[in-house]
């Protein structure tokens, strides 16, 4: 989950770990993946709601849907500084990294369908790494794009994708279990499609709204404060405008009672917990009206709109901060620079349902671990090991690539592929 353009191997090594002698983007970005790690392990750990009252707990408040969303906004960023930042590579360099692109996300797909035999029925997490890596095989058409046309090609996932989910949820095959396995591709392949795409936790046609506006902010120069500031402000401005389209429709418009009489089982206790939680799947589609709400994995465009706006001011934040304070977000930064490895050892240990008893504990006890596990293992070895696995598949595929391209043309230099 860490797509960084490739680097001389000293600095990757070395000088890369000092925040001071990094790039200050490069710094904010990991930190904010940090941070989207730091969101997904109090979700997972945590409970949602006080067990006296059912009110959401500060953690739910903070992290839930937003750490999900953040991560696959910072996967767009990774993808435009590994596929020429600012200036998109174009010809036989664009196909290189491409190519490269389709081995990490086969190979993180791959970890996530591994993960899934560790997992319940009934399971205390979903995991993304299914869902992020089809995100990356969706993303390779728009990938020489333009900053604008991908802000317009995000917001058409954000308006349309929630409408897709309504309209065809209830009418495509139903998936069988949360976190799919490499039996579901033989068994159930459609509905593995459907559940990624459409119907699952991390649905593709609206998650690419997040991707699509992190690859159009990794074509912008994220370094100018100007930029900075403008993403913390619109950030801020886009999810505060959800969060009063959403009460303005429910309260003002008279959307609640539309809801509450939509299906006749549903009482109003139920629909203050749907509008608080969410659904725990998709939305009933008894009513548009259901896309009104704005609550965590919901899905609709308000939703949407107020998650990505958390992530954009997220990422502002961080961006920010990095000018001054780079020094002090390294643990973030660490964490946020292996968090394949780290979020994938965090589904395993939750996978054996120990932190049941004790989730307080087990969450700052995993987190603790992450922290210390990152900053040494970066000390000691740079990347993480599944990341460098990762990397070094796909590097090595780009290359072959380009290389190819290099013996059928004309003998011209090659600019590093990344």
């Amino acid at each position: 989950m860490n797509d960084h353009p490739t680097r001389d191997r000293t600095a990757e090594t070395a000088g890369e770990l000092d925040p001071r002698r990094s790039a200050g983007r490069l710094v904010a970005v990991d930190a904010a993946r940090g941070l989207a790690l730091v969101g997904l392990t109090a979700v997972h750990f945590l409970p949602q709601s006080y067990p006296d009252n059912d009110r959401p707990t500060l953690s739910w408040l903070l992290f839930a849907g937003d750490s999900a969303a953040l991560f696959a906004l910072l996967a767009g960023v990774g993808l435009a500084y590994s596929t020429g930042g600012r200036r998109p590579r174009k010809g036989r360099d664009l196909a290189a990294a491409r190519a490269g692109i389709v081995v990490r996300a086969l190979l993180i797909m791959a970890v996530g369908l591994i993960v899934g035999y560790l997992m319940p029925p009934d399971p205390p997490a979903v995991g993304i790494l299914v869902h992020y890596g089809l995100f990356f095989l969706l993303a390779l058409p728009f990938l020489g794009l333009r900053a604008r046309t991908l802000l317009l090609c995000s917001g058409a996932f954000l308006l349309l994708g929630p409408f897709l989910i309504h309209w065809l949820g209830d009418v495509v095959p139903e998936h069988s279990a949360a976190n799919p396995t490499f039996a579901h591709l033989v068994t159930e392949p459609l509905a593995l499609f459907w559940q990624l795409t459409l119907t699952g936790t991390y649905p593709a046609v609206t998650y690419m709204a997040y991707l699509l506006a992190g690859l159009a902010l990794g074509r912008l120069n994220l370094k100018g404060l100007r930029l900075q500031t403008r993403l913390l402000a619109v950030g801020l401005g886009l999810a505060a405008l959800a969060k009063l389209v959403s009460w303005v429709l429910l309260y003002g418009l008279d959307g609640y009672n539309v809801l509450l009489y939509s299906i006749v089982s549903l009482t109003r206790a139920d629909l203050d917990h749907i509008i608080v939680f969410g659904a725990g799947g998709p939305l009933p589609t008894s009513s548009l009206w259901w896309q009104a709400l704005s609550a965590p994995h919901t899905n609709t465009p308000l939703s949407v709109a107020w998650s990505l706006g958390v992530s954009a001011a997220v990422l502002g934040a961080f961006l920010l901060a990095g000018r001054e304070f780079g020094r002090w977000l390294l643990p973030l930064t660490a964490m946020g620079a292996m968090t394949l490895t780290l979020y994938t050892g965090q589904l395993v240990l939750l996978a054996s349902e120990v932190h049941y008893s004790s989730p307080l504990l087990w969450f700052v006890a995993c987190l603790l671990l992450s922290a210390l596990v990152a900053l040494a293992w970066r000390h000691a070895f740079g990347r993480g090991p599944l990341e460098r696995v990762v990397s070094a598949a796909a590097h090595a595929t780009a290359r072959a690539v380009a290389d190819r391209g290099t013996s059928r043309g004309p003998d011209t230099p090659r600019k590093p592929l990344g």
